[in-house]
């Protein structure tokens, strides 16, 4: 399985960005997805997940109401729409295909990993 993470860029505080994820492999589909981040000098955090369906989703308390997770399992695709966008969100963005078809949340739950994808908002 391998997972392509594209997207990120320059955007000022405010706007907006679309993270696309596009996961080789037959399994994608029961597979739940998630998206996690890491700012210089930080741990990785969980960000967003959503499971196998689509059905459930989890979003970490500072992004809830301007992030959405969604994903195209024909398309074999996950996105991060990216909204009001703060310069705490700085960070290389990750995406990662869990084991379980349920969302999960942690690092260790997930088994397989992008390659990651710089966001950057300026103030």
């Amino acid at each position: 399985v391998q997972l392509q993470a594209s997207g990120g860029g320059l955007v000022q505080a405010g706007g907006s960005l679309r993270l696309s994820c596009t996961v080789s492999g037959r399994t994608f589909s029961s597979r739940a997805m998630g998206w996690f981040r890491q700012a210089p000098g930080k741990e990785r955090e969980s960000v967003a997940a959503i499971s196998g369906s689509g059905g459930s989703t989890y979003y970490e308390d500072s992004v809830k109401g301007r992030f959405t997770i969604s994903r195209d399992n024909a398309k074999n695709t996950v996105y991060l729409q990216m909204s009001s966008l703060k310069p705490e969100d700085t960070a290389v963005y990750y995406c990662a295909a869990a084991s379980a078809i349920v969302v999960v949340t942690k690092l260790g739950e997930y088994r397989y990993w992008g390659q990651g994808t710089l966001v950057t908002v300026s103030s």
